[in-house]
């Protein structure tokens, strides 16, 4: 199992084991973590599930492509970190991530 931390607008800590290939939306959603809603499912196809990635994780998880980077338009609060959360898949390599909520979601 992956590790993933989760840290919540108000600065409450999620600690989630997480299943390979999963994505990490996938885990907060099974996990209750509040602040991420999915609404698309994971469909990529909005921007509620919007995280910031962890400045130390940013090379591992790697950039978003071009449509993730077209439905960040829709976002709230950008930031050169900014992911959504169905498009980052869960492998080994980012074991230990850490990743932040926004205060809301686009």
């Amino acid at each position: 199992m992956t590790k993933i931390t989760y840290i919540a607008f108000d600065g409450t800590r999620f600690d989630v084991d997480a299943e390979n290939g999963s994505t990490v939306m996938e885990n907060a959603i099974r996990n209750s973590v509040p602040g991420i809603e999915a609404e698309c499912g994971g469909a990529c196809a909005c921007a509620t599930c919007h995280v910031y990635v962890d400045e130390a994780w940013t090379d591992i998880v790697g950039p978003p492509e071009a449509m993730e980077e077209d439905m960040l338009d829709f976002a709230y609060e950008v930031r050169p970190t900014s992911r959504l959360s169905c498009q980052i898949r869960v492998r080994d390599e980012i074991d230990g991530l850490v990743v932040s909520i926004p205060e809301r979601q686009g």
